[in-house]
C-alpha cells in the first residue's frame, strides 16, 4: 500500500525531459528552443534538453551542424529559452557530439567550454567523412565497423549516452540482417557495458528507411542483459516531435525487460520508473506522428 501511494505522489509531478532536440543552427531543423519547450509543457514533460549537432573543425560535415563561430549563438539561444520558460519548463543545455576517431582532443576541449547537462555521442554513417574512411562494397563489414566505433565512442568517456545506436541499418538496408550480425553487436555491447555509458532509444527511427526505433527490439534485450542504462529521445527536428513516440518507446523497454529509464542532469544519471513515466505523460498533440 505504501508503494502505491508513493507512485501516486510521484506521477502528479512532471518528471520527464525531452533529451534529444535540435535548433535551426544545424541546417536541417525548424523552430526555436522556446517552441520546443511549449510542446514539452503540453506533453506533460518537466523539461527540455537542447542537443544540437556540435561544431567540428575544418568544415567537417558542415552542412548538418552549426559552425564553430555559431557556438556562442547556440549557447545564447538555449539560455534565452531557459529564462523565458523558467518556472514552467526546465530548459537545459546539451549537445549531440560526433565521435570520429582522431577528434577526441577537440571534443574534450569543446565539452569543457560550457556547462552541458547531457552529451549524446553519435556516429553518423551518412556523412562524407565516414564514407571516405570506412565505406566499402561489403556492407556487412561496414556494419561491423559501425558497431565497433560505437563501443570506441563509449570508451572515450566523453559521452553520457550513445545515440540512435543502430543507425547504420538505414544506410545499408539491403544488407541488414541483425540476427547474422548479433555476435558483433553483442561484442560492442560488452565493451559499452564495461564503460557505464548509457545508450539511447531513439523514437525517430519510425520515420526512417527501416521503420522501427533505434535500436531494434532484440538489441534492447541484449542491452538489458548487460544492465546498460537507456535514455529516451525523439531526436526532434521540429517542435511537434517533442516526446513523439514516448509511450511506444516505454512499451518496448518494458518488453525488453527494463523497469527504469534514465535521464541526465548536470552530467549525472538519474532513474525514473517506467510506469511513473508513462502516467506522467499528457496525450500527444493531434499533429504529432507516432
Amino acid at each position: 500500500m505504501h508503494a502505491a501511494v508513493e507512485i501516486s505522489r510521484i506521477v502528479t509531478e512532471r518528471i520527464l525531459y525531452e533529451s534529444h532536440s535540435h535548433t535551426p543552427l544545424c541546417g536541417h531543423a525548424d523552430g526555436e528552443p522556446g517552441e520546443y519547450a511549449a510542446i514539452a509543457e503540453k506533453r506533460g514533460l518537466k523539461g527540455l534538453i537542447v542537443t544540437c549537432h556540435n561544431p567540428m573543425p575544418d568544415g567537417f560535415s558542415k552542412r548538418v551542424r552549426m559552425r564553430e563561430e555559431e557556438f556562442d549563438r547556440y549557447l545564447d539561444l538555449v539560455e534565452g529559452a531557459r529564462r523565458e520558460w523558467a518556472g514552467r519548463v526546465d530548459v537545459r543545455l546539451g549537445l549531440e557530439a560526433d565521435y570520429f576517431d582522431g577528434h577526441e582532443a577537440y571534443l574534450e576541449k569543446q565539452l569543457r567550454s560550457a556547462d552541458f547537462h547531457f552529451v549524446l555521442g553519435s556516429v553518423h554513417p551518412q556523412i562524407n567523412e565516414f564514407r571516405e574512411r570506412y565505406w566499402q562494397e561489403d556492407l556487412v563489414q561496414v556494419q561491423r565497423t559501425y558497431f565497433h566505433l560505437l563501443a570506441q565512442a563509449a570508451e572515450t568517456g566523453l559521452f553520457d549516452s550513445i545515440s540512435h545506436p543502430d543507425l547504420i541499418k538505414n544506410f545499408t538496408a539491403p544488407a541488414w540482417n541483425p540476427a547474422a550480425l548479433m555476435n558483433d553487436i553483442c561484442a560492442a555491447l560488452d565493451r559499452i557495458a564495461a564503460t557505464g555509458v548509457a545508450m539511447e532509444l531513439n523514437t525517430s527511427g519510425l520515420s526512417k528507411t527501416i521503420s522501427e526505433m533505434n535500436p531494434f527490439p532484440a538489441m534492447l534485450v541484449e542491452m538489458n542483459k548487460r544492465q546498460i542504462p537507456v535514455t529516451v529521445g525523439a531526436d526532434a527536428h521540429q517542435p511537434h516531435r517533442v516526446a513523439d513516440g514516448y509511450e511506444q518507446a516505454f512499451g518496448l523497454l518494458v518488453e525488453a525487460g527494463y523497469r527504469n529509464v534514465s535521464l541526465f542532469l548536470n552530467r549525472e544519471r538519474r532513474e525514473v520508473p517506467i510506469d511513473a513515466a508513462l502516467q506522467s505523460l499528457q496525450s500527444p498533440l493531434p499533429e504529432a506522428s507516432s
